[in-house]
């Protein structure tokens, strides 16, 4: 039996912009939530989420939602790294949303070691802030 590990890798703190409903298509019901900007850091990396991302929230008709969150981030050293971010979310679950990561890196660069490996994250929304989540991002070892 194995037993992973998950150590952190980055925090977000993400902005997001109105939420534009598309409406009812043969998927459920999709909105768009805009990424209008926001903050992250971990070890040995911070920077800033750079706007114009989205995430695109389908409600399907089984109560449980698709989310699947496309953006980019800049490090303050100013390479830049491609995150597109998917889960589900169940209503009646209570806890925070869980969600896979994937991170495309320049593969010369210094963050390429963010393209390997396997990535969970969690999210919920920024105590006492609107329109705005938190996101943790771990790697599971």
């Amino acid at each position: 039996m194995v037993n992973l590990q998950a150590v952190e890798v980055m925090r977000l703190k993400v902005t997001l912009g109105e939420v534009k409903v598309v409406g009812t298509n043969g998927a459920g019901r999709l909105q768009v939530i805009p990424i209008t900007g926001g903050t992250f850091n971990g070890e040995n990396i911070e920077g800033k989420v750079i706007p114009g991302g989205a995430d695109w929230n389908t409600a399907r008709v089984d109560g449980i939602s698709h989310v699947f969150a496309k953006y980019l981030l800049e490090t303050n050293d100013g390479e830049f790294i491609a995150i597109e971010n998917e889960g589900l979310i169940d209503p009646d679950s209570n806890s925070r949303i869980k969600t896979t990561p994937t991170f495309m890196a320049n593969i010369d660069g210094k963050y390429s070691y963010l393209n390997q490996g396997v990535y969970v994250g969690e999210l919920c929304g920024t105590p006492n802030v609107k329109d705005s989540v938190d996101i943790v991002i771990y790697k599971l070892h």
